[in-house]
């Protein structure tokens, strides 16, 4: 079996983007992937032009450590999150190919079952006023959707330092989010890589009374020793990673300590083989995975299989469930949680297919995704979320 083409189609939505491959062979087996990668469309759609004129065409799907290799050791530029992007797509869409070759779910293909169930938390909820009483309302659509866990990004567009006001307004939120969910819910406090070592300190110090789950990237990603610093600090989990990419990317900040939970994104880090080897470097430290998926369907799909044939696996992020109804029927077979939780795939290869009429009817959109503009999570949200 050989890989005859590469075809990308692109899903223009409210909020991104997103980016499908499918992967042909000269056996009529179609492999589905995701390189979504919000800002960076064009490159990647560049790059995976080249990438697979160099690399993929002709090449057999089943040799997939191989192809991985050649794409990033043979090229001199190694690595970029629009590299990495590409040959995650391509890596998933192969796997794809192996599990409806063979008939089974990619799980079973790398390892076997770990867990009967994954815990899910939602993401992309919260497209509303940055005042408490109306987080306090808007969080029930997750707790009406069965989710127990959650999280929330409650700094609108800070950097470095933020005022006094608005460190109590930030801690105000999660505090409503915290009456209205009850005890017993999960909330992660996201930070975006915002802050200096010492703000990142402080709020999680006026956090601690409403129980985070952890704080994640409190400060930037390729600040390590700030991370270490934050660590050291404060009374709560430290969770980072969606912005680090392969083995290689991961190596410095496991070795630093600094985190408790790493969250790399199977699309953006390197694949399933990928994470699979990053989360066993994760195990030697005693460092659980929480895997980053702000992405599409397809990206949600390839990161339950990775789940569930992987030991330390704490949590799995999810937006599909405050996605346009569009994204979802754009991949059918995607699976969406039940009562807070995921349950093993059981369909052969990653169990999805794309609805190709319904991709082309909503082509590329011109977007930029700014998180240092005011209110910028209404302007990403919005078109997502239903009441």
């Amino acid at each position: 079996m050989r890989i005859t083409a590469v075809e990308p189609l692109v899903l223009g939505t409210g909020w991104r983007n997103l980016i499908f491959i499918k992967v042909r062979t000269d056996e009529g087996v179609v492999g589905i992937g995701e390189c979504s990668l919000e800002n960076r469309e064009e490159g990647v759609l560049g790059y995976l032009s080249g990438a697979v004129r160099r690399h993929v065409i002709g090449s057999d799907p089943f040799n997939i450590e191989d192809l991985w290799t050649r794409m990033y050791r043979n090229e001199f530029w190694r690595g970029g999150v629009i590299a990495t992007t590409v040959m995650s797509g391509i890596e998933i869409a192969c796997w794809d190919i192996v599990g409806k070759v063979v008939g089974q779910p990619l799980w079973r293909l790398l390892g076997g079952l770990c867990h009967e169930k994954i815990k899910a938390y939602a993401n992309a909820w919260y497209d509303v006023e940055r005042k408490p009483e109306v987080f306090g309302k808007r969080v029930k659509i997750v707790l009406d959707k069965g989710y127990k866990a959650l999280k929330v990004d409650p700094f609108g567009p800070g950097g470095m330092e933020i005022s006094r006001e608005e460190k109590v307004r930030s801690v105000e939120l999660v505090a409503a989010i915290r009456e209205a969910v009850g005890p017993d819910v999960e909330i992660f406090v996201e930070m975006h890589g915002r802050f200096s070592a010492a703000i990142a300190i402080e709020i999680a110090r006026m956090l601690e009374p409403y129980r985070p789950g952890w704080i994640e990237e409190p400060c930037p990603p390729d600040d390590i020793p700030s991370l270490r610093k934050v660590a050291d600090h404060v009374n709560v989990p430290v969770a980072a990673g969606e912005r680090y990419f392969t083995r290689y990317g991961f190596r410095e900040v496991l070795e630093s300590k600094a985190p408790d939970i790493i969250q790399p994104d199977i699309i953006h880090a390197g694949g399933i083989l990928e994470m699979k080897k990053i989360a066993a470097m994760a195990d030697v430290c005693s460092i659980m995975v929480a895997p980053h998926n702000s992405n599409g369907p397809v990206c949600t799909m390839a990161s339950l299989h990775f789940d569930f044939c992987t030991a330390n696996i704490q949590v799995q992020e999810c937006c599909d469930d405050f996605s346009e109804a569009l994204v979802r029927e754009a991949v059918p077979g995607c699976q969406t949680p039940r009562d807070g939780y995921f349950y093993p795939p059981d369909r052969p290869g990653l169990g999805v297919e794309l609805n190709e009429d319904l991709i082309k009817k909503h082509p590329y959109q011109e977007k930029f995704f700014n998180m240092w503009d005011d209110d910028w999570h209404m302007r990403a949200f919005r078109k997502q979320c239903a009441d």
